[in-house]
This record gives structure tokens, sequence and C-alpha cells, in this order.
């Protein structure tokens, strides 16, 4: 229920010898909505919208004549109360009924559930980063994932992503998806060398992911060749034999997928020739790199 804050009177002013024409300004028209305001449809300060004052008064008078305790609160006291409970909260305890209490006591479930991530991912969730972190190269395990590229963030290139990919030489993952919601990539090794005619690089380390089925897939190398992946300034591709595994054009706009020897993968988007969502490439570092 909205109600409506009352006028205070002003008669016992206009009777006073002081009174120099002051006239009474009227409260602030408020929409009051809390919930644990008992005494909502009491106005405020003990006047009624007659300008006499609240039966409170005569409660009180009623309490003292039966020789009973008085516990009767105004209003003012109420509110006085209830912040007086607010602030011995404890901060962030989640306890405090304001509106900013609750806002700071929420938990950040990105930070909790993948402590390891430096940066927020448009692809990574916490059942894909559960699946991937067993997958890494023992050398990066319990290092921080660190966000070296994303389209959104350094525009469409692959000469960009390149560029980038130096930041944080070892393993690092390439993480994209198709616009029908398949997430999917591969491990890499940064810095990205990309050279003048096909040339494959890479170690039987490299892998292939997709979530194409709903749930995370991951294809590592079968040994029927080592065409792991190869890196151009106009192409970057994973796997070969029959197909690219993956492969992302220059502009990073679009890209291709199929079945290849080397990973023994099915296609891991909805369709052989797709658009990509956005690129991230994902490098890895210790912790003691970014304490200050």
């Amino acid at each position: 229920m909205v109600s409506r804050l009352p006028s205070a009177s002003l008669d016992w002013l206009r009777q006073s010898a002081n009174y120099n024409g002051v006239k009474p300004i009227g409260s602030l028209s408020l929409k009051w909505r809390s919930k644990s305001f008992l005494r909502k449809d009491k106005p405020l300060y003990g006047f009624t919208e007659s300008g006499h004052e609240h039966d409170d008064r005569a409660m009180i008078k009623s309490h003292e004549e039966n020789g009973e305790p008085d516990t009767t609160e105004s209003p003012s006291q109420n509110y006085k109360s209830s912040n007086s409970h607010q602030e011995s909260q404890e901060p962030g305890s989640g306890r405090s009924t304001s509106s900013i209490g609750n806002i700071a006591s929420i938990p950040h479930s990105f930070s909790q559930s993948m402590p390891c991530l430096r940066d927020e991912s448009l692809f990574i969730s916490p059942e894909l980063y559960q699946f991937l972190k067993p997958s890494l190269p023992n050398i990066v395990k319990g290092c921080q994932w660190v966000l070296l590229y994303s389209s959104i963030r350094h525009g469409i290139s692959l000469r960009t992503l390149i560029r980038q990919s130096a930041d944080l030489p070892g393993p690092c993952l390439l993480i994209t998806g198709d616009m029908q919601g398949a997430v999917f990539g591969g491990l890499l090794d940064c810095p990205l060398k990309p050279t003048a005619v096909w040339k494959y690089q890479g170690t039987n380390q490299t892998f292939v992911f997709t979530t194409i089925c709903g749930e995370p897939r991951l294809f590592k190398a079968t040994g029927a060749n080592r065409y792991f992946y190869m890196c151009l300034n106009n192409l970057l591709a994973f796997g070969g034999g029959a197909n690219f595994a993956l492969c992302l054009n220059e502009d990073l706009l679009s890209g291709t997928s199929g079945p290849s020897e080397t990973f023994g993968n099915s296609c891991l988007a909805h369709v052989q020739e797709f658009e990509l969502k956005n690129v991230e490439l994902w490098g890895f570092a210790h912790a003691s790199q970014y304490h200050t």
C-alpha cells in the first residue's frame, strides 16, 4: 500500500508571539515502499492531517494511570532503532536490511567458481573451466588465466591476435564459438609465429575441443600425423588430413571445421562453415607475476 506523508500542522506557531508571517511548508510527496515499516498508516512526528497530536500520547497517559510501563515508540524512535540495528551489522555480512547492504553481500560467483580467471570470458563457463583444467600441460596447471586477446576488446584482426600472443610465452588456449551457441577451440604455443608458407607447428600436447553435444568433448592427437596447427598472416588452423579440425580466416569473422585425421574429431561447430561470435586467446602466468 502506498501512503502519502501528511503535512505537519503549525497552529502552535501561529499562536506564538514571535510569529512573523512564516508560512507552513508542506511535506514532500514520497512513495513509501518499505514493508518493514509497521506504522505506515500513521503520520510521522505524532501529527495527523487535522493538525492534532496523535493518540500515542493518550496511550502513554493511559499506561501511566494504570501503573503499566510504557512500551510505545514514536515513528521517529522506530526509525532510529531500525538505523541503529542496521549500523550494528558487520559490513558485507549480508544481514543488513538496506538495499545497499544486500547488493554488497551478493557473492561474486564468477570469481568463486573460476578463481584462476583474471578476466571475464564470453565463452568460459564454470563447467567448461573445470573440464579444461586437467587437460592443460603440467607447466601451466595452477596458473592464472590471462586474457591476451579478445576480438570484442582488441578488434577483429588475426595480425592483432598474433601480436598479442607475445605477451605471455608458453601454452595458450584459443576459444571461439559459432552463432548457434557451440563453443570450441584448441591449445597452441605462444608466441604465435606466422610462416610465409604452409608449415605445421606444435606438439602432441595440442588438442581441440567442442561443446557441440552439450557436454564438453576433447580430442587429443591420434598420432596419425603431426599436423597440429599452422599459423599464417591470413589463416590459423588446427589439424589436417581430409579437413582442418578448425580454421579461422584473417578477419576472424568466419571459419570452417570438419573431421581431421590429426585429432580424430567430428565437426566442432553446428555446420562446417560458420560465422564467429567472438575469438579469445588465453595465456597462463604464475600468480607471483601479478604481485605488486
